[in-house]
């Protein structure tokens, strides 16, 4: 028995510690990140902003829009200078996440 614990302990201290791999950080508690997407050699001066957003709920059900197409309809945006992306996550109950396009 006392292996048995020790074994399953074990595995959990390694799940928790490991956590999964992922293309951005990840705060196991909470999550509030703003990142670059990418960026144009387009010159200019970005007078246009467009943003669309979409959620999640548990980790269960996720809804909305997040594209960058999405967020160019949005701001009216034809030529794009730059894209970036904010996530806020809190405990994995609720994520909320937003596509930022400037451009012109």
């Amino acid at each position: 028995m006392r292996r048995t614990i020790a074994t399953f302990t074990a595995c959990a201290i390694l799940l928790f510690v490991m956590g999964c791999a992922t293309n951005y950080p990840i705060g196991m508690l909470y999550t509030e990140l703003k990142l670059p997407v990418t960026a144009t050699a387009n010159s200019g001066t970005a007078t246009k902003v467009g943003t669309a957003k979409c959620i999640s709920v548990l980790a269960m059900v996720a809804i909305g829009d997040a594209s960058i197409e999405a967020a160019k309809k949005d701001g009216g945006i034809t030529k794009v200078h730059h894209v970036d992306w904010e996530v806020e996550n809190i405990l994995g109950i609720i994520g909320k996440y937003k596509v930022t396009v400037y451009g012109e």
